[in-house]
């Protein structure tokens, strides 16, 4: 099964403050202990939400919303995409993250194609299955 490991923005991260050197360092120990066990599929940090933007739509109405944002706990500083056996592995491999200080961290699953049952048709899942090799070239 495939997570989705949400690391949750901060004041700091908001600020741009970037992470010191141990931290940089036990980081990415972690990252290729997750590596070597064939845990980590993708990750990176994002950059303050000073420099995004939200889209809201509504019928055929977009509209452009520019950042910052001001709640900080419903932002996002980065991310990590694991291939675990199990819910229970990804929590035990979370657990060893070298985070303090209050981080918080969403730990969610990631919708396999069997989970849409009937609805996705054959055609649907060959156009899926098209696209992913497609954007796994790209990706390269």
């Amino acid at each position: 099964m495939r997570v989705m490991v949400l690391v949750k923005a901060n004041k700091d991260s908001e600020a741009g403050v970037m992470p010191d050197e141990d931290m940089l360092t036990r980081m990415g120990a972690y990252n290729e202990e997750l590596v070597k066990a064939g845990v980590l599929l993708a990750m990176d940090g994002l950059h303050p939400s000073a420099k995004g933007l939200r889209m809201r739509f509504s019928g055929a109405q977009r509209t452009v919303l520019d950042g910052p944002f001001a709640e900080t706990k419903e932002l996002l500083a980065g991310f990590w995409i694991w291939q675990v056996r199990s819910f229970d592995e990804a929590v035990e491999w979370l657990k060893r993250a070298p985070f303090d200080g209050g981080t918080e961290i969403e730990l969610r699953p990631i919708f396999e194609m069997d989970d849409f049952g009937e609805v996705l048709t054959p055609e649907l899942r060959e156009q899926e299955e098209r696209v992913r090799a497609e954007s796994a070239k790209l990706a390269g």
